[in-house]
């Protein structure tokens, strides 16, 4: 189960640069940037001696085959090197030039500034309804309307989509075009209220900017951004054409496991690039000097600052979103930028704005035990202690009996991601994944949803009211937001401009239902094992069926439906198992359409139709002669079935839709 929860996380994380919670942290608190001789030292020589010294120990550790990176500083590429291998068959080294990496979600930048572009020209207005722009309908929640803005701050309130975002069989893909009408998610949440990462709706931004613009996407991008900044070795084509094809860096899920396909990815505008580093250097310089690069302007200066500027904030004092742009600030510096993931390629862009520095790191594997989030934050967070170094910790200002309590309002629900899917049957994930809070005796609290690098549980101590610093950690803070006494949502560290967590409603807290599903489960299998046990007695002893009428059919329809209701606890773990093979999984369980939909009939026969059952064996026994043990054991299997058919209803087990 640990592993079907793990790789549903990742799934659910492709492009959006934090595939787990197991995540390396930032500290929020900003102060304004100032000269530093800690600053005054970032040379070339200094990086390459730090990062030789860093790097290709870190990949050997974690079985990354290679990785390059890129540091640029006052408009020029300070510093770029590739490490290890681009290709372990020919040991092919990494060109920082010429070779090329996926970076995954790092491409959503490029379909921002290109929305930028058109609001620059007139064509976009960022806070008209989003279907003034489409040749489609994208229904309103609560009778408003998403906005490019609110999808530019991950806002737009859609579920989760996993199907369909990237596929390794040229067969199976899809041109965004055709992937944005298949299915149109629900919106559950109302514009602007709260971040939901979505790779949907950054796929309809890039489906707008090619409507309006007139130039089909991967061309405006070409012409617009790639080709004005001298970016030729960069392209959202899939696959690659011919001339760059042979710079293309292996994919590998480790060193011992290479990824044989090139990932095609059918929401393109969410996460199709590929690049070379020190394209990915022209790009940071152009953004870092104000949309200019090289006498290119790709920006006007006062756009490039509205992009760059904290549009949205649900958290504080926790980063937010600019346009697009995720907030990482750490040791008291403003950091804006993003992270990537496919399968294959894992990357962080991090952008010093104030002091006109960037760094660009990509690695061609996850490594083993998904190394490349430590191998890359690693990096990140030991460039800003060297170059960037913390301000002097602050003091807590909560005393203990308020820290107590405050931890007791915090750990007294189960909550959800606001990312999630919530009208398919991956819904059914959110109750083997609901994430708690235990507080310590030392008056700390732990969260089933954080990790620090060496894969332990993290502690957190309350700093500020409702504010909470991680112990020994690299100041990663965690935050809840309280109304009217009670905990309206939290987020932590690095994952607060794109996601939050909200509490359970009860009715559908694991807590409650987890314990409830395994009695049933035990109740059911005791049931069922007891049939033909007591069946082989009768028989032994030469015993008539003692039941007739009613009670017979009652007492054969209630063992039948537990049989059934068994069965379909076995499938349901089917698509999960699926998917926690990744995209492979994803490709085969997005074609066994009529498998979804058998396992749905069952779990409606069997859970739903269980409870009929089980209602009629109870009626059956109260109206016809019983005994005690007849009368409480069909009262049991009613409340089993019961819990059952709650699950299936609240989970969407049963709703008939192979859409995921």
């Amino acid at each position: 189960m640990k592993r079907i929860l793990v790789s549903i996380a990742m799934v659910a994380g492709l492009f959006a640069g934090q595939p787990t919670l197991a995540a390396a942290p930032v500290a929020p608190a900003v102060t304004p940037a100032v000269a530093t001789p800690a600053l005054a030292r970032l040379t070339a020589s200094d990086a390459e001696a730090w990062i030789d010294g860093y790097l290709p120990y870190a990949l050997k550790r974690g079985g990354i085959p290679g990785a390059v990176v890129v540091i640029v500083k006052d408009g020029q590429i300070l510093f770029e090197k590739g490490y290890g291998t681009s290709d372990l068959a020919t040991g092919a080294p990494v060109d920082p030039k010429k070779t090329l990496f996926r970076p995954g979600s790092v491409s959503k930048l490029f379909t921002w500034t290109a929305v930028m572009q058109q609001v620059e020209a007139g064509k976009i207005d960022l806070d008209a309804d989003i279907n003034t722009y489409l040749d489609f309908k994208i229904p309103p929640f609560e009778g408003k309307p998403v906005t490019l803005r609110n999808i530019m701050t991950h806002s737009g309130g859609f579920e989760e989509v996993v199907k369909n975002i990237m596929v390794g069989k040229p067969a199976d893909y899809m041109p965004f075009e055709q992937v944005l009408k298949h299915w149109v998610p629900a919106r559950v949440f109302p514009a602007g209220a709260y971040p939901a990462y979505s790779n949907y709706a950054t796929t309809l931004a890039g489906y707008i900017v090619q409507r309006v613009s007139g130039e089909a996407f991967n061309d405006y991008i070409a012409a617009h951004i790639l080709k004005p900044l001298g970016m030729n070795n960069a392209t959202f084509v899939q696959p690659l054409p011919a001339a760059l094809a042979p710079q293309m860096s292996k994919g590998y899920y480790d060193s011992t496991r290479p990824k044989p396909a090139y990932e095609l990815v059918s929401m393109a505008p969410a996460g199709a690039l590929a690049a070379s580093g020190e394209d990915m250097g022209r790009f940071m310089i152009a953004h870092l000097q104000r949309g200019s690069y090289n006498g290119a302007q790709i920006l006007k200066p006062e756009t490039a600052d509205l992009m760059h500027a904290t549009a949205l904030q649900v958290t504080p004092p926790l980063n937010g979103m600019a346009l697009g742009l995720m907030e990482l600030s750490m040791n008291g510096q403003r950091v804006i930028g993003h992270g990537g993931d496919t399968e294959a390629f894992h990357t962080m862009l991090a952008m010093y704005t104030a002091s006109n520095v960037g760094i660009y790191i990509s690695l061609n594997a996850g490594g083993r035990e998904g190394a490349s989030m430590a191998v890359r934050y690693g990096l990140l967070y030991g460039f800003a202690d060297r170059y960037f170094p913390p301000p002097p910790e602050a003091p807590a200002t909560v005393d203990a009996a308020t820290a107590k309590a405050h931890a007791l309002l915090l750990a007294g629900s189960n909550y959800v991601t606001s990312r999630a899917s919530s009208t398919s049957f991956m819904k059914f994930t959110e109750l083997l994944g609901q994430q708690t809070f235990t507080v310590n005796d030392d008056g700390t609290i732990s969260s089933s949803a954080g990790k620090d690098e060496s894969g332990a549980a993290q502690k957190w101590r309350e700093v500020k009211p409702f504010v909470w610093e991680e112990v020994g950690g690299h100041r990663n803070q965690l935050a809840a937001v309280v109304k009217d006494g009670k905990v309206v949502m939290w987020a932590m560290g690095v994952f607060a401009p794109i996601m939050v967590f909200l509490p359970v409603p009860p009715l559908e807290s694991a807590k409650l239902l987890l314990p409830l599903f395994g009695a049933a489960l035990a109740l059911l299998l005791l049931t069922v094992l007891a049939w033909p046990f007591t069946a082989m007695v009768r028989r032994r002893y030469g015993a008539a069926f003692p039941l007739t009428g009613a009670r017979a059919t009652g007492y054969r329809l209630s063992r039948l439906a537990a049989l059934l209701a068994l069965i379909g606890i076995a499938v349901v773990a089917w698509p999960l198992i699926q998917i926690s093979n990744g995209l492979d999984g994803i490709e085969a369980l997005s074609h066994q359409t009529g498998l979804i939909l058998a396992i749905e009939a069952l779990v409606l026969v069997g859970w739903i139709g269980g409870l009929l059952a089980a209602l009629y064996n109870l009626y059956a026994v109260l109206t016809r002669p019983s005994g005690w043990f007849a009368k409480l054991w069909s009262l049991v299997l009613v409340l089993a079935f019961a819990v059952l058919a709650w699950v299936a209803i609240a989970f969407n087990l049963v709703n008939f839709s192979t859409n995921f």
